[in-house]
């Protein structure tokens, strides 16, 4: 599913669809330490039905499976939702996976204890989206929104891989990320308040083919460019590596937690 937001990389087309075997195989990279301040909150834990918006290939259901929870996953992209269900079936988990965008789910009132928006909260549209879930989700239930980004201004594998992707997409937008909360439009808490809030750093290990693979699978290269520019881009980044990279090595990224409750 392609799609274009004119405040996303100056509105260049992108479609993670195209990108869903390195997706699945290269960007479940979430440190231990990600999921245990998910269970820490008492979010996605056995008793708890969960609803995961923009799943991608499962990463989040799927990891956080072991803790007993009842997870439905949705996603636009159908090749996304085909890796997230073939790693699940693979795994022996019982997820109930949809493919839709999120503004159009149709769950009955009360449903969820849980919804989780995990790296894509940016896309929706959330004038539509957020009286949807406020009405999905129980009285006392809990949005809980995800993000994590390297710092390329602090880590130097992180900081020349970015500046060679702009090389390519010079208005791609996820660029010079630094620590910050999520964006929260004002129309968001029309319909819920806050409750926690978190942001704090983390170190992701990464090999040179694994670090490469999730700069391909990025929206800034594999989701936008064209087959001849990725290949271009590849070769690039490849040589790049081999001459500032340990085998082996860690990147730094921080994390951002955001959890919300519907208005009574």
């Amino acid at each position: 599913m392609e799609l274009k937001k004119k405040y996303i990389d100056a509105g260049k087309a992108f479609d993670f669809g195209r990108v869903s075997k390195d997706y699945a195989q290269y960007r479940d990279i979430y440190p231990k330490e990600f999921y245990d301040k998910i269970i820490s909150r008492n979010l996605c834990i056995k008793g708890q039905k969960v609803l995961d918006l923009g799943t991608g290939t499962g990463v989040l259901p799927r990891n956080l499976y072991c803790y007993g929870a009842e997870w439905t996953g949705t996603d636009i992209s159908e090749h996304q939702i085909e890796q997230a269900e073939r790693l699940s079936r693979e795994a022996g988990m019982n997820i109930l996976y949809q493919t839709a965008a999120a503004e159009e789910l149709e769950f009955p009132d009360n449903t969820f204890d849980v919804i989780t928006a995990c790296q894509c909260f940016l896309y929706f549209d959330h004038k539509k989206l957020m009286p949807r879930l406020a009405r999905m989700l129980k009285p006392d239930g809990r949005l809980l929104l995800l993000y994590m980004a390297w710092l390329p201004f602090e880590d130097k594998i992180a900081g020349q891989s970015e500046a060679l992707v702009l090389k390519y997409n010079p208005h791609w937008t996820g660029a010079g990320q630094i620590r910050c909360p999520i964006i929260i439009p004002d129309c968001v808490y029309e319909t819920f308040e806050l409750v926690y809030q978190e942001e704090y750093d983390v170190n992701v290990s990464f090999t040179k083919e694994t670090w490469h693979g999730r700069m391909r699978a990025c929206r800034g290269v594999g989701a936008s460019l064209s087959q001849e520019e990725i290949a271009q881009w590849e070769q690039e980044h490849k040589r790049l590596l081999d001459s500032i990279a340990p085998e082996k090595f860690d990147v730094l990224h921080y994390i951002s937690f955001i959890e919300l409750k519907p208005k009574v």
